[in-house]
């Protein structure tokens, strides 16, 4: 197997050269969501990441201008007398994001601008060279605005980019930024929730999908071409999680296309939705809808129904995967349920329902490290904002800890039962502030330095070693760079252009990714 020797700057882990292989690992990640503020900086053209055009007029508040007339692909088809557009890029990047020379390619004619943190060098009809010095956190967190100030209707502004600089020759036959694929490339699968929009999603039929030739990668998700293209350059499995809403064709027509595009070696996840039994989604509530409509539980407890019809579906997608595919043998059929579901849920009411556990290949679950502490909770706020970090620590390793694998080891007794794989959809520490614990900043702080104390490294190794012992076979981190707040300190690291140097949680799993591969 063909070994691939990185530098250590675009690696970050704690291996210099040696690059574990996906098929060597026994993890996998979960890609952050595209976002104006995305900090993982996946793709050369920054404007793939653009915020969803925000309309202006003159003498008006922020965001108050006209509704805006835009074509089949998102573009500004014309402009009122005295309004522009504007659109964020790069907003979390505080100092971490490349600098130097973009490079704005646009077809059409109009005026284009950039404010904030930024110095156009040269124009010419149909390319900019400005310079971003993404570093004032002050100013919309170090990133820039384009503006769209004109456009001529008959031949509208469309097709922009702004490409990084060094990668205008480049940018069409490799579209992704080295680092981006080099700190992702050791991991056995890729999950692709969020790049999907999967939470909420109102993609119903195959017309509704994100497309390649769209705007921009923020308002519908990145099209499923880029995510099988990302995979079969870094030749990692791919997880798809199909919408809630989605079509039977809908179902067909995407898995035709992976069918079609994906590298036959790799293996494809199948997954419906994502976490159908969580009350604070959409999809829980659509389940609970079609549970109601299909009588599949009692009126009072429409959360079985819900349960039950998260397995029927399931089934449904399965088959018609199946279908496309000609078999199983390229497929993993994921059944995903709260890793404290137990015998009521996960059992009783979806794998033990309908027969959906004869009809799947793996139990997925979320063992998170577990504190989710709000003004009610024991402890609560208060209490917790008054501890050390060691304390947070203590917490974590003494009851957090011991109460997920306790859920893993439950899990995996329902996966043996069935003769199905346990593996993990997410994973990783959960400390944050809930209810209004979310606003109680001397938490937060707490939880932020607990997130980059060595003590958290040496937690995630005792934790990868527990669930791997438990019989996980495929471990999913939650996720895989994003910036640090209140709402959690999700990402493995805040930024791309950190190491394991700074980030022991990161080093923990470099370093066990290291150690454990398959053989």
């Amino acid at each position: 197997m063909k070994l691939l020797f990185i530098s250590i700057y675009c690696l970050g882990c704690a291996v210099v050269g040696l690059a574990v292989t996906p098929a060597q690992s026994q993890l996998g990640i979960n890609l952050s969501g595209p976002a104006d503020w995305s900090t993982d900086y996946a793709f050369v053209d920054v404007f793939r990441l653009s915020r969803q055009w925000i309309s202006q007029r003159k003498g008006e508040g922020w965001g108050k201008g006209p509704e805006l007339a835009r074509d089949e692909n998102g573009w500004i088809t014309r402009l009122e007398t005295n309004c522009w557009v504007d659109t964020p890029i790069l907003t979390g990047s505080n100092g971490h994001a490349p600098r130097g020379e973009y490079v704005c390619l646009y077809d059409g004619e109009g005026q284009i601008e950039f404010q904030y943190n930024a110095t156009v060098i040269s124009r010419e009809p149909g390319r900019i060279v400005v310079n971003i010095s993404p570093e004032s956190k002050e100013q919309i967190g170090g990133g820039t605005f384009l503006s769209l100030r004109s456009t001529n209707p008959t031949n509208y502004v469309r097709n922009i980019r702004v490409i990084m600089p060094g990668f205008e020759k480049s940018y069409r036959t490799d579209p992704y930024y080295p680092p981006f694929l080099a700190r992702w490339g050791e991991y056995n699968t890729i999950r692709f929730m969020d790049w999907l929009h999967t939470n909420g999603s109102n993609h119903r039929e195959w017309s509704d999908r994100a497309t390649t030739n769209y705007c921009n990668y923020t308002e519908r998700g990145i099209p499923v071409e880029v995510m099988v293209d990302l995979c079969n350059r870094l030749k990692a499995n791919a997880w798809f999680n199909l919408p809630h809403l989605a079509s039977d064709d809908y179902v067909r027509q995407f898995a035709a296309l992976v069918k079609r595009t994906l590298n036959p070696a790799l293996k494809v996840y199948v997954e419906y939705s994502n976490e159908v039994w969580n009350g604070g989604f959409e999809q829980h509530r659509y389940a609970e809808q079609k549970g109601k409509e299909m009588k599949l539980g009692p009126e009072s407890r429409p959360w079985e129904g819900a349960a039950v019809f998260y397995g029927l579906r399931s089934q449904e997608i399965f088959k018609i995967w199946e279908e496309v595919f000609g078999g199983r043998d390229r497929l993993v059929r994921v059944v995903a349920w709260q890793a404290g579901g137990g015998t009521y849920w996960t059992d009783g009411l979806v794998l033990g329902k309908n027969d959906t556990g004869k009809h799947c290949d793996a139990l997925a679950i979320a063992p998170y490290i577990t504190m989710c502490i709000g003004t009610d909770t024991k402890p609560n706020a208060a209490t917790v904002a008054s501890w050390t970090v060691d304390q947070i620590m203590d917490y974590a390793a003494t009851n957090a800890l011991p109460e997920c694998l306790e859920w893993t080891r439950s899990s995996k007794k329902i996966a043996d039962k069935y003769g199905i794989r346990l593996i993990c959809y997410e994973s990783g520490q959960h400390l944050v502030g809930v209810g209004e614990g979310t606003n109680n900043e001397a938490m937060t702080k707490l939880f932020l330095a607990a997130n980059r104390h060595p003590r958290m490294g040496a937690l995630y190794t005792k934790y990868l070693d527990a669930l791997h012992n438990a019989g996980c076979d495929l471990i999913c981190l939650w996720c895989s760079t994003g910036l640090w707040s209140k709402w959690g300190s999700w990402g493995l690291t805040e930024y791309l252009d950190e190491t394991e140097a700074t980030q022991p949680k990161f080093k923990a799993i470099c370093d066990w990714n290291h150690q454990h591969l398959n053989p």
